[in-house]
């Protein structure tokens, strides 16, 4: 706390750097109306991405009520991004009924902007690892069979445009299971179907549908792996899904047999594109079933969010999510924003659930802090929208008490 008329020459120094006049407010220095973009993802298993900025703002308007709030939840393709984009199109849920990866019935939204006759899909609402009971199903047994119903339902509509995204799947299959829901058929050397993708490695040759879906497939994905191999899709995300080393061999014989003879009946090697490795090959499917064209993700949201426009709006952004750690400056997209804030020269505040120790001074942040810093990871998991509220209120009252971001 700094006394209503003491200011250190240090403090001095570093409010004198801020472009708005300092005042004082409730003993505080704090700076008149300072424009703040609250910009988060999700915090993965607890709290949705507009659930994030809604207790971020709560928070920060309990220190600093003067401040002019924008509040923007971002998603890079995963769970959420359907909520997120159709905020961003204005889009309107409609509901369908279909199949989840363990063929399941179950009913899912998906979103539709009549305006621009756009269709949003959100693969993790249908076929999605958290809608699965934990270790009740092996990935053998799972599909994405059950997401060609949200692309029917699009296509039915005359949808101009499906933009999809595919993050958070519980699946493995390459996209095998949405074409046989949109009439492709795999048949063996005998011309027998192949009903499972664990069945893959006896393919002989496909078999497209009379009626294809016409619109304009956008595939938002959240990592850029391909296909096939060490980096690929079955050894790298497989073991979240519940894949074991063991089961490597069959699942990488049947996604190999499939690459090639899609690449030998329409001329294209899709298992080599940046980014068909993801959700367990499903951007590979909507590459080579669909015609799709993948996307990052976060690419995709700061596109349709005019973000760089609002970025330069701000005097502050607030980002985070779950865990800010080595992979968030890997291409996520928390981590993109706090990159374009240092190219931009914004200050960039970073909250998460939780921070290794390694990654608390990343030089593309002005801060960052943790709901750990305030209590135990399990209270922090148990209310979470009251803690990061707490740690927001607590940003908010050191700020602007950051350490220079020239420096950061």
């Amino acid at each position: 706390m700094i006394p209503d008329k003491i200011m250190s020459s240090s403090a001095q120094s570093s409010a004198s750097r801020c472009r708005p006049a300092l005042t004082l407010v409730r003993g505080l220095p704090t700076l008149n109306r300072v424009k703040v973009l609250i910009v988060p993802d999700k915090f993965k298993g607890t709290l949705t991405a507009a659930e994030a900025a809604a207790a971020m703002a709560r928070g920060w308007r309990q220190v600093r009520p003067d401040d002019q709030l924008d509040l923007l939840p971002m998603s890079d393709g995963g769970d959420g991004f359907g909520e997120v984009i159709s905020v961003t199109l204005q889009a309107r849920p409609r509901g369908l009924r279909t199949v989840d990866a363990a063929h399941r019935a179950c009913r899912a939204d998906w979103w539709w902007a009549a305006k621009s006759r756009t269709a949003i899909v959100e693969s993790a609402k249908i076929i999605g690892l958290a809608m699965l009971p934990r270790g009740r199903f092996h990935p053998f047994e799972l599909d994405t069979y059950g997401l060609g119903a949200a692309l029917l339902a699009a296509q039915a509509s005359e949808a101009r445009q499906i933009l999809i995204g595919i993050g958070g799947s519980a699946t493995n299959d390459g996209g095998f299971g949405l074409a046989r829901a949109l009439g492709w058929r795999f048949l063996d050397a005998r011309d027998d179907a192949i009903e499972r993708w664990t069945e893959l490695h006896r393919l002989s040759s496909v078999q497209p549908p009379t009626r294809s879906i016409s619109a304009k497939v956008k595939v938002a994905v959240d990592v850029q792996n391909k296909l096939l191999g060490a980096h690929g899709a079955t050894r790298v995300y497989g073991p979240q899904k519940g894949i074991r080393p063991e089961d490597f061999e069959l699942a990488e014989r049947g996604l190999a047999r499939l690459a090639g003879v899609m690449r030998r009946e329409f001329g294209r090697d899709f298992a080599r594109v940046p980014g068909s490795g993801a959700a367990g090959g499903l951007g590979f499917g909507l590459l080579a079933f669909l015609g799709g064209s993948l996307e990052p993700g976060f690419d995709l949201f700061a596109k349709l969010a005019k973000l760089d426009r609002r970025m330069r709006r701000a005097e502050l952004i607030i980002t985070g999510e779950g865990a800010i750690d080595r992979s968030t400056l890997m291409g996520k997209g928390v981590g993109e924003i706090a990159r374009r804030c240092a190219a931009l020269k914004i200050p960039c505040l970073g909250l998460a659930g939780t921070v290794p120790p390694d990654c608390r001074h990343s030089r593309r942040f002005t801060r960052i802090q943790a709901l750990t810093d305030l209590t135990s990871a399990a209270n922090a998991m148990a209310d979470p929208k009251r803690w990061l509220e707490r740690l927001a209120q607590k940003a908010a009252s050191e700020f602007p008490c950051q350490r220079d971001r020239a420096g950061a």
